[in-house]
C-alpha cells in the first residue's frame, strides 16, 4: 500500500496498537508506560503533519481515500479527509502528547489503565473525522463516550460518578435519535456512502426530522444552549487531560457533525432552522458569559466560557457563507488549542494546591512569573485579543453572520464583551494583588515538563493569531464547494453566492 491510502489508517490505528502493547507491559513499570504512550501519541502527531504536508488545499474533494465494502456495496471500511476534517485529525493528534504530559505525575493509581483508555480515546477521535461511511462514523461517534465515561468516572474528583453518568445518559440519549435518522438515510439512500449521500437528494419533507434528528444529537455533544447542563460538573470532576480531550476535541465532534451532515445534506432543513440556531447561539453566548462571571471554580468558569465560545461556531456554521463558516472552522481550531491551554493551566497550580477554588489563590505573580505570563496569552486568547487565534474566528464568524442578519451579529458582540470582564476578572483574582496567603508562599514556578506543555501552545496561539493563512488556505476550497452547494439548494441567487464566497 502506498503512503497517500495508507496513512489514515495508520493514523487511526497505531494508538490503539500502542493501548495492545500496554495491555502486555507489566503494572510495575510506571516510567515504561509513561514513555510507551507518549511515544506512541508523538509518533501519531508526527505522521498527522505528514498527512497534512501532503494534502492538496486547492482539491475540495476528500482525499487519501480507501474504499473496502463490507456488507454489498453499502457498509464498509471508507476513509479519507477533506478541508473540513483533516484539522481536526491534526489537532486531535497534536494535544495527545501534551495530555500524556499532564498526567505524568497526576495520575497515581491505575496509570496502566489509564493510557490505554487514552489510546483507545485517540483512535476513536480520529476515526470520527476520518470515516467515510455513515454507520463506522456512529460506531466511532457513540465509542468516544466509553472512554471519557471511564476517565471522569475513575480518574475523577469526588462527584466522578455523578459526573460520568450525566455526561454519559445526556450524550447517548442524543444520539439514539441520530441512530434513527442515519438508518433511514440507509433505506433512502441504498448507501451508507458518506460522499455519496452528499449528493444525494433527500426529499425536502424528509430533510425537516433528519435535520432534528442530528440536532438532538450534536446539539448535546457541543454543546448548545440549553442542552449544555452536563459540561461544567463533567469538566470539574475530570482530570486534567480529560478536560483537555473534552473541551477541544470531543465538543467539536457537534460541530464537525454540522458541517459534514446537517448544512450539506439537508440545506433546505438548515436554511428552515438557521433563525432558530441564532437564536439559541446568541443565548449561549451571553447567558453563559454571565454565568461564569460568578462561578468560583476555575474549571467550572472555564467550562461555561466553552459553551459561549461554541455559540460563536454554530452562529457562523448556519450563516451559511464563507466567512461564517471559516471563521467557525478556525473558532474551533483555535479554541481547541486555547481551552486546552487554559485547562493544562489550571492543572499546574491544581497539582500544588489541590484546589480550584479562585479565592485560595492571589499574587501568583510575585513565585510564578513564567506561569502569569502563559495564563496570560491564554487568557487574552480567550478574550479575543488581536493578535492571538482567539480574535480571527470570532471576528470571521462576525463578519459573515453580519452578512445575513444584523440583529444576531450584535448580540453576539456583547458576548466579547463579557468574555474580557470573566476572563481579566479570573486572571486578576489568581494571578495579582498581594501574595498574603501562606499556603502560596512557597509555590515553585513552571517546572521543565510544564514548559514542554505550555511553551509551545503559547507559540501556535501567538503564531495563528499573527498568521492564520496555513489553517484558512486548508479549509477554503472545501468550504468554498460546501458553500456553493448550499446557495445552490436553498436558491441562493448566483451574485450573493459569489459575494458571499469571497
Amino acid at each position: 500500500m502506498t503512503f497517500a491510502n495508507s496513512i489514515l489508517t495508520i493514523l487511526t490505528f497505531l494508538p490503539l496498537l500502542g493501548a495492545a502493547i500496554l495491555v502486555f507491559t507489566p503494572k510495575t513499570s510506571l516510567n515504561a508506560i509513561r514513555w510507551i504512550a507518549f511515544a506512541v501519541t508523538v509518533v501519531t502527531f508526527v505522521l498527522s503533519l505528514a498527512m497534512w504536508q501532503s494534502f492538496d488545499p486547492s482539491n475540495p474533494g476528500f482525499q487519501f481515500v480507501v474504499n473496502m465494502p463490507w456488507i454489498g456495496d453499502s457498509i464498509g471500511y471508507r476513509v479519507g479527509v477533506d478541508g473540513i476534517s483533516v484539522l481536526f485529525v491534526v489537532l486531535s493528534a497534536l494535544l495527545m502528547p501534551f495530555c500524556i504530559l499532564a498526567s505524568w505525575e497526576s495520575i497515581e493509581t491505575r496509570l496502566k489503565e489509564y493510557m490505554i483508555v487514552f489510546l483507545i480515546l485517540e483512535t476513536l477521535m480520529i476515526g470520527v473525522f476520518t470515516t467515510l461511511d455513515l454507520a463506522m462514523f456512529y460506531v466511532f461517534f457513540e465509542g468516544t463516550l466509553l472512554p471519557m465515561f471511564l476517565i471522569i468516572g475513575i480518574w475523577g474528583g469526588k462527584r466522578r460518578i455523578q459526573a460520568s453518568y450525566k455526561f454519559f445518559f445526556y450524550t447517548f440519549t442524543g444520539s439514539v435519535l441520530m441512530l434513527l435518522a442515519i438508518m433511514a438515510m440507509y433505506w433512502n439512500g441504498g448507501t451508507t456512502d458518506i460522499s455519496k449521500l452528499l449528493t444525494h437528494d433527500f426529499p425536502e419533507s424528509m430533510q425537516t426530522w433528519l435535520w432534528l434528528a442530528f440536532f438532538a444529537s450534536l446539539a448535546v455533544k457541543m454543546p448548545m444552549w440549553p442542552f449544555h447542563r452536563w459540561l461544567p460538573e463533567a469538566h470539574v470532576e475530570a482530570p486534567t487531560a480529560g478536560s483537555v480531550i473534552l473541551a477541544a476535541i470531543l465538543l467539536k465532534l457537534g460541530g464537525y457533525g454540522f458541517l459534514r451532515f446537517s448544512l450539506p445534506m439537508f440545506p433546505d432543513a438548515s436554511a428552515q432552522f438557521a433563525n432558530f440556531v441564532f437564536l439559541l447561539s446568541v443565548a449561549a453566548i451571553i447567558i453563559t458569559s454571565l454565568v461564569a462571571l460568578v462561578q468560583t471554580d476555575i474549571k467550572k468558569l472555564i467550562a461555561y466560557s466553552s459553551v459561549a465560545h461554541m455559540g460563536f461556531v454554530t452562529m457562523g456554521i448556519f450563516a451559511g457563507n464563507a466567512l461564517g463558516i471559516q471563521g467557525a472552522m478556525f473558532q474551533m481550531i483555535s479554541h481547541g488549542l486555547v481551552s486546552g491551554a487554559l485547562f493544562l493551566a489550571v492543572g499546574v497550580i491544581y497539582d500544588r494546591m489541590h484546589t480550584r477554588d479562585i479565592t485560595a489563590y492571589g499574587g501568583l505573580v510575585e513565585r510564578m512569573p513564567r506561569y502569569a505570563f502563559a495564563f496570560m496569552v491564554f487568557t487574552m486568547a480567550n478574550v479575543g485579543l488581536p493578535g492571538t487565534s482567539g480574535f480571527v474566528g470570532e471576528f470571521l464568524t462576525m463578519i459573515g453572520v453580519f452578512q445575513v442578519n444584523t440583529l444576531v451579529a450584535f448580540g453576539a458582540a456583547f458576548g466579547v464583551i463579557f468574555s474580557a470582564c470573566y476572563g481579566l476578572w479570573l486572571y486578576r483574582a489568581v494571578i495579582f494583588g498581594a501574595l498574603t496567603k501562606e499556603s502560596l508562599k512557597g509555590i515553585l514556578d513552571l517546572s521543565l515538563r510544564e514548559k514542554v506543555i505550555l511553551y509551545p501552545l503559547i507559540v501556535m496561539i501567538i503564531f495563528f493569531g499573527f498568521y492564520p493563512a496555513p489553517i484558512l488556505d486548508t479549509t477554503a476550497a472545501s468550504v468554498d464547494a460546501l458553500v456553493a452547494h448550499y446557495s445552490a439548494s436553498v436558491g441562493l441567487a448566483p451574485v450573493e453566492a459569489a459575494v458571499v464566497a469571497h
